[in-house]
């Protein structure tokens, strides 16, 4: 019979996204004078799913849904924090990284899902750092590997203990045959400029390297020894602290969404999923603000998370999640909008206007890496512009992240127009805007396209915002046999074909984080050498070595 595997369990629930942290099983956090501190104690006989113990603060899907929603809440909620602090709990262990038996377990979807929700969760600490938010500090009191190390990567500074045997590394390709899951590679070379001679030697230790050598190289920043390694953490807390400006005002609270879900329909207040489970689709519907959202930065602070521009992404954000880990077999998502488009251009002017608040910047922050978790979705996109939507400003960004957008022109038919968001405040993973993506080779027609206001179906066909234009009598035809033909196509030849055509032009770190790590972890995890009967995720644990096919493809 074969092994089973995580998704072989019916009875079990869907992967819930939302927590907080009164219901946190294996993060403590605790603020105290600007800094916070984020401390790993995972529990062992707690895993999201059944079938393997997290030894050694190793972690799950679980373990990193608690720190997302910590980092998140740091944001909105501790505005006076100037520095994160991670640590760990337990003695002589920062983190083993991701549990091993676990990603045996899983289908390969899941580990892919699961390497991309941990990259996203981490690059959502640098993207804070980077933008005026608290900066990070891994504190490494003990061995910090695979994705551990990682974690402390994704952080401004790392302190290590000396203490002769603690060390970090990266063991993935000699130990599992496989690659560092959450940017390990990338960030070593492009983040913390390692040597790549170095790099080379220090990927295939499994033992790691420790003391001056780490430092020397540059895998760490400091080194204290475990006499005074709490103060030392200590010290470069407060340093990292006293160069970081404190944003002023009171926090927000970070209130838990309602969804309603029974399997075909899951509705939250701004944004609906219908699922088709017969047609392999789902259409997510995102309605435009009412009348009476915030036009100063107190109104904004004192609606808080029920302000539109916020909400609205924050279910989009939990859509997708859900999409992405509980409905794999959905695989085209249609982008559908309601509302008045000029009333998303009347949030998106005040939000432009009031971005030096540090909330309202916070807002902004949140819609971009909302917009770049729905670039990196595995699903074909279209984007259905029809009477009543209201794709203008920041939810045209809905139809500039599609791979196709289709609009009715129709007598008064849908309009669509960009805003003074579009342009700069919501960059893709590659640097870039979707406009400037959108045009790439032709950015000179991006200048007639922002001011332009409104435009019909017949203008936006002109100006170039848009795929493919029909009349009423063709467009439900036309569209039906499009959803139906891109249904029919190979899941995984789409997957590669739209990771390939989403991003025209430059690479970031980032990028390469998602698209060199993505390409060979996903052939990786089929390759018999990693999975197969005897591959060494099968085996780890177990005394046998892996068997592997010495051939190089």
């Amino acid at each position: 019979m074969p092994e089973p595997t995580l998704s072989a369990r019916p009875s079990e629930a869907p992967v819930v996204f939302e927590t907080a942290p009164d219901r946190y099983l294996h993060w403590k956090l605790e603020i105290a004078g600007g800094i916070a501190t984020l401390r790993l104690d995972v529990r062992e006989d707690r895993p999201l799913r059944e079938g393997y113990a997290l030894k050694l603060n190793s972690y799950d899907l679980g373990v990193d849904i608690e720190l997302a929603d910590a980092v998140d809440r740091i944001r909105f909620e501790h505005p006076e924090v100037r520095v994160v602090v991670l640590a760990s709990a337990k003695d002589r262990v920062f983190s083993s990284g991701a549990n091993i038996h676990m990603l045996g377990l899983s289908p390969h979807g899941f580990k892919i899902n699961f390497c991309k929700f941990t990259n996203e969760t981490r690059l959502g600490m640098e993207d804070a750092s980077a933008h005026g938010g608290p900066r990070f500090l891994a504190a490494l009191n003990g061995i910090a590997a695979g994705g551990g190390y990682e974690l402390a990567l994704a952080c401004d500074e790392i302190v290590l203990v000396d203490d002769g045997s603690s060390a970090v590394s990266l063991p993935e390709v000699p130990l599992l045959g496989v690659l560092p899951g959450t940017g390990g590679l990338t960030r070593v070379v492009d983040k913390r400029r390692v040597r790549r001679d170095r790099a080379d030697v220090f990927c295939t230790l499994q033992e790691g390297i420790k003391g001056q050598r780490a430092v020397d190289w540059g895998l760490v920043d400091a080194l204290a020894p475990r006499s005074r390694f709490d103060e030392a953490v200590t010290e470069r807390a407060r340093a990292l602290a006293a160069g970081n400006e404190p944003r002023t005002g009171p926090g927000v609270p970070w209130k838990p969404l309602e969804v309603e879900d029974d399997g075909s329909l899951r509705r939250y207040r701004h944004v609906t999923v219908k699922m088709d489970a017969e047609g392999r689709t789902a259409t997510i519907t995102v309605a435009g603000p009412g009348g009476g959202e915030p036009d100063s930065a107190e109104a904004y602070r004192k609606r808080g998370t029920d302000a539109w521009a916020l909400r609205a992404f924050r279910e989009l954000d939990d859509a997708i999640l859900h999409l992405r880990f509980n409905r794999p077999e959905l695989g085209l998502v249609l982008l559908a909008t309601e509302g008045d488009p000029g009333r998303v251009l009347e949030v998106d002017r005040a939000l432009d206007r009031l971005r030096d608040d540090w909330f309202v910047r916070e807002i902004l922050l949140y819609q971009a890496r909302v917009l770049r978790r729905l670039d990196l979705t595995a699903r074909s996109l279209f984007a259905r512009i029809e009477p009543g939507s209201c794709f203008a400003g920041s939810l045209f960004e809905l139809a500039l992240a599609a791979d196709r957008s289709y609009m009715l022109d129709a007598e008064n038919g849908a309009s669509v127009a960009l805003g003074p968001l579009n342009e700069k405040d919501y960059p893709m993973t590659h640097g870039m805007s979707r406009l400037h993506a959108h045009f790439y080779g032709e950015e000179d027609r991006i200048a007639a396209a922002l001011p332009a206001g409104l435009l019909t179906a017949a203008e936006a066909d002109r100006a170039g915002l848009v795929t493919v234009v029909l009349d009423d009598i063709d467009y439900e035809d036309e569209l039906r046999v499009a959803i139906e033909e891109r249904a029919s196509l190979s899941p995984d030849a789409l997957t590669g074909m739209e990771a390939s055509l989403r991003f025209p032009g430059r690479e970031t770190a980032e990028c390469k984080i998602f698209g060199r790590l993505s390409a060979w972890q996903n052939w990786i995890f089929f390759r018999p050498n990693a999975v197969g009967e005897h591959g060494a995720l099968k085996v780890y644990g177990r005394p046998e070595r892996p068997e592997f096919d010495w051939n190089r493809t």
